[in-house]
């Protein structure tokens, strides 16, 4: 790591899944200090790597903003090869004045803040405040109130953001009472946003040790080392090489990832095809899926999509990404006959479409 890199700020833009991470993050990229350059390294339980493609589509290196991605889950272990391959390069090629972190929703925050305090990094990052967001609506949700890695979001937080709180109103003081006495978190800040508004001195609104603050919080499942395909470098390669033998063969390639009770289905298509925008946004719009996001290169440019609990979002972007969806759910079955019908869409003006 070179000497020029010192003691960088350093944020975990953290919560559950569709909560709008990408979003806050996107907001807090167009309010960046003019003269400062930003690293944004994002992680997805997914095998394509979406979120860093949305947010590429909107921020270019141009405006000092340099994004990359961990796809697959592999922040999540905390000798993760891949994460640190992946953030040093984004480190010496950004150098930047500061660095923001969005690990998976399905991923235990805690084990993302031992590899930043890790002694590979205690000189050149300097943790600041770690930001949970929480759609406070969940509360009423057992699959969110007691699942440890939702609970775990509130744990490490520094600051806890009601997001999409323009759609609720009492439930922010509900999210305030749960912060207090589940997460056990007395002093803990809650703020409300909208449209993933979070202002930028919530990032640096702490300056303590959060090491020994949250050593109790420790449990022996949180460091499990979820071993995949992805543990080396080698791996990784053999993983790419595949998926472009398959692109080169039929034009798209399929990868899916599996972790507790959630499923997760990706494809990537030809980067030179042409897709329909209202063919497209139909038959995404009808997915029966918990989470979706996905790039196209459409016949009106090149789009972004996020569809949400039914909520489908449609978003111009301003340069092409390619085309990949990933689609999550703890139903693997939501996947069948999604392909089909995708393969559909392509525009007629694609001179390779039938």
């Amino acid at each position: 790591m070179s000497n020029k890199l010192s003691r960088i700020p350093t944020n975990i833009i953290t919560g559950f899944l569709g909560v709008g991470k990408t979003t806050t993050i996107s907001h807090l990229l167009q309010a960046k200090p003019a003269d400062e350059r930003w690293a944004v390294l994002v992680n997805e339980f997914g095998e394509i790597g979406i979120d860093g493609r949305l947010l590429s589509g909107k921020h270019s290196e141009e405006e000092q903003i340099f994004i990359a991605e961990v796809p697959g889950g592999c922040m999540c272990c905390v000798m993760g090869l891949p994460t640190k391959v992946t953030l040093n390069k984004l480190l010496q090629q950004a150098k930047p004045d500061r660095l923001i972190i969005e690990p998976t929703g399905l991923g235990h925050p805690q084990e993302v803040l031992d590899l930043l305090r890790s002694e590979h990094y205690q000189d050149v990052l300097e943790v600041r405040s770690t930001i949970t967001l929480v759609d406070a609506r969940v509360l009423v949700d057992r699959r969110y109130t007691e699942h440890d890695i939702f609970n775990q979001q509130l744990q490490v937080a520094d600051v806890v953001v009601a997001s999409k709180s323009d759609c609720y109103q009492h439930e922010s003081a509900q999210l305030e009472q749960y912060v207090q006495t589940v997460a056990g978190k007395q002093h803990c800040p809650v703020v409300a946003i909208e449209q993933g508004q979070l202002a930028l001195h919530w990032l640096d609104s702490t300056a303590l040790d959060r090491a020994s603050k949250h050593q109790h919080h420790h449990h022996d499942h949180d460091h499990e080392h979820h071993h995949h395909e992805h543990d080396d470098e080698s791996a990784l390669e053999k993983s790419a090489t595949s998926m472009n033998q398959q692109l080169a063969t039929c034009g798209y390639a399929e990868v899916r990832n599996h972790k507790g009770e959630y499923y997760s289905c990706g494809w990537r298509f030809d980067d030179g095809w042409l897709f329909d925008s209202d063919r497209i946004e139909s038959v995404l719009r009808q997915l029966q899926c918990q989470r979706m996001k996905a790039v196209f290169a459409t016949d009106t440019g090149p789009l972004g999509f996020s569809l949400i609990d039914g909520e489908l979002a449609k978003q111009a972007l301003q340069s092409a990404q390619g085309n990949s969806i990933e689609l999550i759910d703890q139903n693997a079955r939501a996947f069948d006959s999604v392909l089909e019908q995708l393969l559909q869409t392509r525009s007629s003006t694609d001179s390779g479409a039938a």
